[in-house]
């Protein structure tokens, strides 16, 4: 089978179509720097020919809200005409746990438009929405420090590997359309200043981390299960710190 993977080239797409590649499958890595941009519709009507599922694991370029809205709501649209034209009969895409819960963001708004395109467009669906990956758990950590103190939520916080995102997205995409959702998550739900304290001590830095609930997740002030999963949630069982523990370590 012929699948197509836009945004084949990132953190995520680059493990789904290694994975999807070595169970057989003739897979298309589709990104601008391979000459097919969703956005614009260049190249789509010729990477989709004979494509049976499309994934999209593209991500905005930018967290700012109006560069999230047009990216994600003229790629749906682009994406939707193509696939129709070319009769695909399944399209997945990557999503987030707790996204109609965290619209004071401008990126989640536009995250639930693409969600809502997706489930509109006629063509037959799955939406696979993870929660916060591994890979970004410096990058939260880094966003906390203010004055050299890191001010983190306790609002609870459940991570996930990226390598098993892009595992779960390539069955998914495997599987018959279910016209509906599927949610993942890791197996360790806990405060996500608790998560910021494990980074800092695996990657050896010292750094004071301090409770204060109205510090803000990307903009956001959580409420504690916002970023977890409810109900039957497909968990992993690779734990953070053993991840971390696995990680290159810097130089000094």
């Amino acid at each position: 089978m012929k699948i197509v993977v836009i945004g084949g080239t990132g953190l995520i797409g680059s493990q789904v179509v290694a994975n999807l590649r070595s169970a057989g499958h003739e897979v298309l890595a589709a990104s601008p720097n391979t000459g097919v941009n969703a956005v614009t519709g260049e190249g789509l009507a010729d990477a989709l020919q004979g494509a049976g599922v499309v994934i999209d694991v593209a991500n905005a370029p930018s967290f700012a809200d109006d560069v999230a809205m047009d990216f994600f709501v003229r790629a749906g649209r682009n994406l939707a005409a193509a696939e129709k034209a070319a009769g695909v009969t399944h399209h997945v895409a990557l999503s987030v746990v707790g996204t109609e819960l965290l619209l004071d963001s401008g990126y989640f708004r536009a995250k639930l438009a693409q969600e809502k395109l997706i489930a509109s467009a006629g063509v037959p669906w799955t939406l696979v929405r993870a929660t916060q990956f591994f890979e970004f758990v410096g990058t939260i950590a880094g966003a906390a420090i203010i004055d050299g103190v890191a001010r983190v939520t306790s609002a609870s916080i459940q991570p996930i590997a990226s390598a098993d995102v892009a595992a779960k997205v390539a069955e998914a995409a495997l599987a018959p359309p279910r016209n509906g959702m599927i949610e993942i998550a890791g197996p360790e739900r806990l405060p996500m200043v608790e998560l910021v304290k494990r980074h800092f001590d695996g990657v050896g830095e010292t750094r004071d981390v301090i409770t204060d609930d109205t510090a803000p997740y990307f903009g956001v002030l959580l409420e504690d299960r916002w970023l977890t999963p409810n109900g039957d949630a497909w968990l992993s069982k690779r734990r953070y710190s053993d991840w971390l523990a696995a990680q290159p370590k810097r130089m000094a």
